[in-house]
């Protein structure tokens, strides 16, 4: 698949003056083209021809044939692995030379990092490190010190360091990663933003699925099941909501991702042989599930903004969130939802059974949450900023005045 891409791509630099523009949009690992649907369509509207790079998997395809953009895979790990890396490094290398784009957008560490040295050493035209939240945060030791030193590393090979949410542009600049000049942020943050029309409230048809009752009171989680997302702590919560109040449900959308902050196996164990925990694994539309949901919670350790509680809130659901950086951008505290510190059980408990058993106030953060999203949050007003910053970078469109490295 990758040398049909490729040539198509290439071929793009041929024809008439008024050329399509090329950029390339290149992540770690294909479980996060989950998240690019909407960016990739909204570039190619854009007039973007554009090629998606990743680590081989099914996701990566899929993605690429839904949104009608090239697809080049290329291995990489997640974890440090220096010979695998320079590896990657010269793979990544020689396709931007083929292909010789105009802009070139990576995120996620590893691609961030070798991407961006890759574009920076073919002087792309436009680097862009698309910065999706630090995962030095939960680190520790010298493995935080490598983290830092490769995210200093990718935002000095790129022109630009687009920040998802305006605290996590204040701790990379706190932990200087790169100067104040060159880390943005596109209007209220967000890559994606929502799709409020897909993501909206209606009947749960999917809980009698699911084996929920009327009596049951649900309380979600969506996402990747991690020690970095919480979940050790909201399995660990939910033993003391059940206690309280005993008809209480929790519902895992999500799967066991096998990270590097992947879940013991004895939480493992646990979730699934709970009689009061749904499990669904991975799901591709997670849009019926919020309905089903009275209350969701993100008890994550790091974000760089959670799509998730954007999509709960556009769905009219209140949501329980912690004050980590990204995260605490998503919520408007004791009006959306309410924020908690990470890494505390019991602050899940209270902050959940405060909302259990306070239907009206769940009611009223449901609709100012909806009306919140719609307004700051909806995918075509995040997507039209995105497009319309990279349509700037172009010869043709008004100067993006920015650091040159």
């Amino acid at each position: 698949m990758a040398a049909p891409a490729v040539r198509q791509f290439i071929a793009s630099s041929s024809g008439p003056s008024a050329r399509c523009p090329k950029i390339l949009v290149g992540v770690t690992h294909p479980q996060t083209c989950l998240v690019l649907n909407s960016r990739l369509r909204a570039l190619r509207a854009a007039g973007f021809h554009v090629m998606l790079v990743s680590s081989p998997g099914h996701l990566l395809n899929q993605t690429a044939a839904e949104e009608r953009v090239d697809a080049v895979a290329i291995p990489m790990r997640r974890e440090i692995a220096p010979l695998a890396d320079l590896v990657s490094l010269v793979r990544l290398w020689r396709l931007l030379g083929k292909c010789k784009p105009d802009i070139v957008e990576f995120s996620t560490p590893k691609a961030g990092l070798l991407g961006s040295l890759a574009a920076w050493l073919h002087r792309v035209p436009w680097r862009v490190y698309l910065l999706r939240g630090l995962k030095l945060e939960t680190a520790t030791g010298c493995k935080r010190c490598i983290l830092l030193a490769a995210e200093r590393l990718a935002a000095a090979c790129a022109h630009v360091v687009l920040c998802n949410s305006e605290s996590l542009r204040a701790r990379a600049l706190a932990l200087r990663v790169a100067p104040r000049a060159k880390l943005q942020l596109l209007g209220d943050g967000s890559s994606n933003g929502v799709n409020v029309e897909r993501f909206s409230p209606g009947p749960a048809s999917a809980r009698e699925g699911l084996g929920f009752s009327t009596e049951n009171q649900v309380i979600g989680y969506v996402g990747r099941l991690t020690r970095d997302k919480g979940v050790p702590e909201l399995i660990t919560a939910f033993e003391t909501i059940l206690q309280a109040e005993p008809t209480a449900r929790l519902l895992l959308v999500g799967w066991f991702d096998q990270a590097e902050d992947a879940l013991e196996d004895e939480i493992r164990m646990r979730i699934e042989g709970h009689p009061a925990i749904r499990l669904t694994g991975f799901v591709q539309d997670t849009a019926p599930y919020y309905r089903v949901m009275d209350v969701m919670v993100l008890p994550t350790r790091r974000e760089g903004f959670p799509n998730v509680v954007l999509e709960a809130a556009a769905t009219g659901v209140a949501v329980v969130a912690t004050n980590a950086t990204g995260s605490r951008d998503s919520v408007l505290p004791e009006v959306t939802g309410l924020l908690i510190p990470p890494g505390d059980p019991a602050a899940i408990s209270d902050a959940v059974l405060r909302l259990l058993r306070d239907p009206e106030r769940r009611r009223q953060m449901s609709k100012t949450a909806r009306a919140w999203v719609t307004e700051h949050y909806a995918d075509d007003r995040v997507l039209d900023a995105v497009t319309g910053f990279y349509r700037g970078m172009l010869p043709s469109q008004p100067a993006v005045q920015m650091p040159v490295l």
